[in-house]
């Protein structure tokens, strides 16, 4: 998102110059989003006789998200309800002998359901007509595969108004960053501050002061108690979550700006010995001092221990600056880093070891996310927010349960990449010793991809770019689903609600807009910041959002 305003230009934010690149035709291309929006239109027209004629019965047949089938080829009414399939479908789950070992209150949740013809996904929103009829060849002679996935047990409320301005930084606010349990605040600042706020009360709690140079990027540790600054000094500094105290001393190697840090997920660590621990600040939690990735424009990856502030190992072997870290959720110690120098790699941490050197992006790759991302930052903690754990086991067994719902899910670990070169190549979870290989390259943008994201429940593919658009892809194969267009300046930075129904979006126009994914409309715009919004982030309760903004004020949207 930052990416010229981290070389230390004299550029604020990401509106810094930018080349033009051209995309090549590729596999998934959404590019001729209008003509076939206009056959489809067509098609409904002309096919309106045929269904309504003789045949008004489909001949339908479930998949799971992981392309399981599930039940016979059956004949349904071509006016069933959403709801009425739904019925059919929670019968034949009852009925099929795979699905004994199914958590209860997993099959109790509503799904969603969708129609595949010719690799374009139609979602079922209201009834079994209205989707076969959008679909470029709406034949009742084929078997129609309907895919169904678990939605999310609650369900977040658009945002449609700002409920407080944030103000305090006397320069930009160039990252913000809820806590896994959504009850405190941070945001970053070209001012060289951390400011600390109560979601609470939507006050300020803390000033944080140290840096010596622009904050470029904020995470907390999965299990609350501290989080992680880090930016142009080339330092990382530890503070704890409820006061704002410092932890310890900086940690210091790198020798230029760093661009992203990434925490050991949870369900992964382990409680060592007191010395590695870190105690909260009642005395009542032990719990583990994560290790901590760190990415920087030195080329280098830093891990590091963040109970006695030593650097563990330096991953080497980018030829240029690292824009992207991500700590794998799926194999111990692997870790996914993206380049300036085009490739991305996979390394085992504990080794040192280059597991994979991927190659596929034309330019600088900008952005990097994981299908896990959501449950690997937050955790332990849910929509319920502030869950109080007796122990560390008890913290790691509800993030371990999480993580392994949110993979059954999803169909496995993936992993999205974003590039200047204009296109996003989609990977795959391979295990050793691949690490991760390629599924498909996606086009469609005009000009360079400044971030991507996977909604949490890993069914949808976000992308934003300077060509004031978003596109919407399929999470399981990259397929191309829609353009948002609404956007009159460069999209910056994306956030999904926690319930994967709502996307959020920041843009050099000085707004946010709010987008529904299953209609894929606008749902809300938030005007108000005076001036380019550089980032956003949605909390994991699903009530409330943050802004920060050139205008180096901090917002907090709520519904």
């Amino acid at each position: 998102m930052l990416a010229r305003a981290r070389d230390g230009s004299a550029a604020v934010g990401p509106a810094a110059k930018r080349s033009k690149h051209s995309s090549s035709s590729l596999q998934n291309d959404g590019s001729n989003e209008d003509s076939q929006d206009h056959s489809r239109a067509r098609g409904r027209g002309e096919d309106a006789g045929k269904i309504g004629g003789v045949n008004k019965e489909l001949v339908i047949q479930f998949r799971d998200h992981q392309d399981n089938l599930l039940g016979p080829q059956m004949a349904v009414p071509l006016s069933m309800h959403r709801e009425q399939l739904e019925e059919l479908l929670n019968k034949l789950l009852l009925e099929d002998p795979a699905g004994e070992d199914e958590d209860e209150d997993e099959r109790k949740l509503k799904k969603s359901f969708s129609l595949t013809v010719d690799n374009n996904r139609i979602e079922i929103i209201e009834s079994l007509q209205e989707a076969f009829e959008a679909t470029t060849d709406p034949s009742t002679e084929r078997v129609l595969q309907i895919r169904y996935a678990p939605l999310a047990a609650f369900k977040v409320r658009p945002l449609t108004r700002c409920s407080t301005s944030l103000e305090g930084h006397t320069e930009a606010v160039l990252c913000v960053a809820f806590s896994p349990d959504g009850s405190q605040l941070a945001s970053g600042s070209g001012d060289m501050t951390v400011r600390l706020w109560c979601l609470n009360t939507e006050t300020p709690l803390r000033t944080l002061k140290g840096h010596t140079g622009w904050v470029l990027c904020l995470s907390w540790a999965p299990h609350g108690q501290i989080f992680a600054s880090a930016g142009m000094d080339g330092s990382i500094r530890l503070w704890r979550g409820e006061s704002g105290d410092a932890v310890g001393a900086p940690l210091k190697g790198h020798s230029k700006p760093i661009t992203a840090l990434a925490w050991q997920p949870l369900h992964l660590a382990n409680l060592p010995a007191a010395d590695d621990a870190t105690t909260s600040e009642d005395g009542k939690l032990r719990v583990p001092a994560l290790m901590l990735a760190s990415a920087c424009k030195d080329s280098t990856v830093r891990i590091w221990n963040t109970g006695n502030g030593q650097c563990l190992r330096v991953l080497s072997g980018h030829r240029e600056s690292i824009t992207q870290v991500k700590w794998s959720g799926e194999k111990e110690g692997y870790l996914y880093t993206a380049s300036r120098d085009t490739t991305l790699k996979v390394w085992d941490c504990i080794t040192g070891r280059l597991v994979s050197d991927l190659k596929g992006h034309g330019h600088w790759v900008n952005s990097l996310a994981l299908s896990t991302d959501y449950v690997i930052r937050a955790g332990p903690y849910g929509e319920k927010g502030q869950q109080k754990f007796a122990a560390f086991q008890e913290m790691k067994e509800a993030a371990k349960k999480r993580y392994s719902a949110c993979v059954k899910n999803s169909g496995g670990e993936k992993v999205l990449s974003g590039s200047d070169d204009s296109t996003l190549i989609l990977w795959k979870h391979a295990g050793a010793p691949k690490g991760l290989v390629q599924v498909c390259r996606m086009s469609g943008h005009q000009k360079v991809v400044n971030h991507v994201v996977f909604s949490p429940d890993g069914r949808y593919l976000a992308s934003a770019s300077f060509d004031k658009s978003i596109r919407l892809w399929d999470g399981r194969n990259g397929v191309y689903l829609t353009t948002l267009r609404g956007h009159v300046g460069p999209v910056y930075q994306l956030a999904w609600s926690p319930d994967s129904r709502l996307l959020l979006s920041a843009s050099g126009d000085s707004t946010l807009k709010v987008w529904q994914a299953e209609t894929r409309k606008l749902k809300a715009d938030l005007p108000g910041h005076a001036d380019e919004v550089y980032a956003i982030d949605w909390s994991g309760t699903g009530g409330y959002a943050a802004s920060g903004s050139k205008d180096r004020v901090l917002k907090v949207w709520r519904n």
